[in-house]
């Protein structure tokens, strides 16, 4: 999983170098206007996929059905098969809206260069691939002028969070909407719950607990014929390159709220971490579960766990604690320092946030309007759980700073089926798991 000192020195280098010719490129490309928001005089929003697993699919869905004049006109993956059964669920779920979809055969994009012939195409992309490719592709949308849904997080190491806030910059200047699928910051009750802590109703936060513990995702059983590569690609899950192991793929979600109460984000961070029960082959590289200590700036500390193991307690929640009071972000509920409720939102009045984020998103792209600066956040969020996952598999405490501008880059350095992953298995099938103690962070 880490590369050696002097790889990492030479991959720091490339990486700036391919940054500073990304962003030219990127800076050399026309600022959008109200005027070209759209490539038909229509109005039609053209929509393309970049990604078309089952969230891909659902964002797709979601997006295809706001009130505004959508249309899917192309769809990439790397797997022709997943492209396809995107496609009939799409259909299958859109019911009296299946005209929104025309996808020509010919622009059916697959293959790890299949996101830029459909970006081409569009006027707002969706980007869902496994994260490791965000990066890459969010940077690509930047350059081609396009509006912007991805999934989080934005990133699986710091490498790619500078590349991500980098190209922020440039999305930020073309007056790009760019929505990050963190989509509790879309829901009604934690808006109402953030904006009441903002306003003073708990005093100052001085500490939180946030959780994300279940029993875990699929496995894929390798095929005959599967390449490394693709076995890998088919089981993203598993890899750290491709995921960022589960803090970050979802676990992302509770420290984002907490950052977002906060209105800041962790200047270090501590923790432990390991696989007790998911030990197999099958698993690739990733923990079961990490507990992490965030320290920030203003003193507050941030106690978070996140775990994968069957037959355990199932809790996915927030707890902000402040010097006048509590909010249960799940229940929703704010108490005072005595624990008399002093709020308490009406789940009634509850709304989709997954699909409230493209409501808000395609309305505001539709009226030629700049709304939306979700990439910094989003990024600034992916990088904290990166932080926590560097602690747990080291055993050291990590510094903001130092990780962020680390240069730590895990990725391929070719992509093709029969390029060989960052990891490989030995010869019992069993893949590099971090040791804490003895694995260096960077």
């Amino acid at each position: 999983m880490n590369r050696q000192s002097s790889s990492f020195d030479a991959g720091r280098r490339d990486f700036m170098k391919k940054s500073s010719i990304a962003a030219a490129g990127v800076l050399a490309a026309p600022l959008l206007s109200r005027a070209n928001f759209f490539s038909g005089a229509d109005n039609t929003i053209k929509i393309a996929l970049i990604g078309c697993g089952g969230r891909g699919t659902g964002a797709a869905v979601q997006a295809l059905s706001t009130k505004q004049n959508v249309q899917l006109v192309a769809m990439a993956d790397a797997f022709r098969d997943r492209l396809d059964g995107s496609y009939k669920n799409i259909l299958e779920a859109l019911e009296d809206k299946k005209g929104r979809v025309q996808v020509k055969e010919e622009n059916k994009f697959v293959g790890f260069d299949a996101y830029r012939k459909a970006m081409a195409l569009a006027d707002v992309v969706i980007l869902a691939t496994p994260p490791g490719f965000r990066p890459i592709h969010f940077e690509e949308a930047v350059n081609q002028g396009k509006q912007i849904f991805m999934e989080k997080p934005v990133a699986t190491d710091p490498a790619g969070i500078m590349r991500v806030l980098a190209a922020a910059e440039i999305a930020k200047q073309k007056k790009l909407n760019v929505v990050v699928g963190l989509q509790r910051r879309y829901q009604t009750s934690y808006r109402e719950l953030i904006k009441r802590v903002h306003d003073g109703a708990i005093g100052e936060i001085v500490s939180a607990q946030a959780w994300w513990n279940n029993d875990g995702v699929w496995v894929h059983p390798r095929q005959a014929g599967w390449t490394e590569m693709e076995y890998q690609m088919r089981n993203w899950y598993y890899f750290v390159w491709l995921c960022g192991d589960h803090i970050t793929e979802q676990h992302i979600h509770n420290l984002d709220v907490i950052n977002w109460a906060l209105d800041s984000y962790p200047v270090t961070a501590q923790g432990m971490g390991g696989r007790e029960v998911r030990k197999g082959k099958d698993y690739g590289q990733i923990f079961d579960h990490h507990f992490v200590e965030f320290h920030y700036g203003n003193g507050a500390i941030l106690n978070s766990q996140c775990r994968h193991q069957k037959g355990t307690m199932s809790k996915v929640d927030e707890l902000l604690v402040g010097t006048k009071g509590k909010v249960f972000c799940d229940a929703a509920r704010i108490t005072d320092i005595k624990g008399n409720t002093i709020y308490q939102f009406d789940k009634a009045k509850e709304n989709q946030p997954y699909q409230n984020e493209h409501d808000e998103l395609f309305e505001a792209i539709a009226k030629g309007e700049y709304k939306f600066w979700d990439a910094e956040r989003g990024a600034k969020s992916s990088m904290t759980s990166i932080l926590g996952r560097l602690a747990t598999y080291s055993g050291q405490p990590m510094q903001w700073d130092t990780a962020l501008h680390s240069g730590m880059n895990i990725m391929p350095t070719a992509y093709a089926f029969d390029a060989t992953p960052p990891v490989v298995p030995d010869a019992n099938g069993m893949y590099p798991v971090a040791i804490p103690g003895q694995t260096r962070p960077f």
